[in-house]
């Protein structure tokens, strides 16, 4: 099995945390502005995002149908390597990634406190 990916994650690491940085730097924390309930309710539409666009075969097969019968429902690469767009699958995924490593953070500060 190729494991190729593993010389990837300090890179997306790295970028998360800037990423992440940068937005608070703008948003101070608005993610837990409305408490617990208000954090779950943003991860929850983030997977609804990501839930909707794999439920998209059809569009993606009328577009491409030469690629329709390698493309099923759950298969997230394929349908990942079927997004061409800017703010596809992909970025919701990254978006998720980082909304949980900042409910992590978050949970980490409250034990430390």
């Amino acid at each position: 099995m190729n494991m190729r990916h593993l010389s990837y994650l300090n890179i997306i690491a790295e970028e998360d945390v800037k990423c992440i940085r940068k937005k608070e730097d703008s948003y101070k924390g608005s993610w837990k502005k409305r408490g617990g309930v208000g954090a779950f309710m943003m991860l929850a539409r983030k997977w609804d995002r990501i839930e909707t666009a794999v439920e998209q075969v059809d569009i993606i097969a009328a577009v491409r149908p030469e690629n329709r019968a390698i493309i099923s429902q759950y298969d997230i690469f394929a349908h990942i390597e079927q997004d061409d767009r800017d703010e596809g699958l992909l970025d919701d995924i990254r978006d998720l990634r980082q909304y949980l490593m900042l409910v992590e953070a978050e949970m980490r500060a409250r034990k430390d406190e």
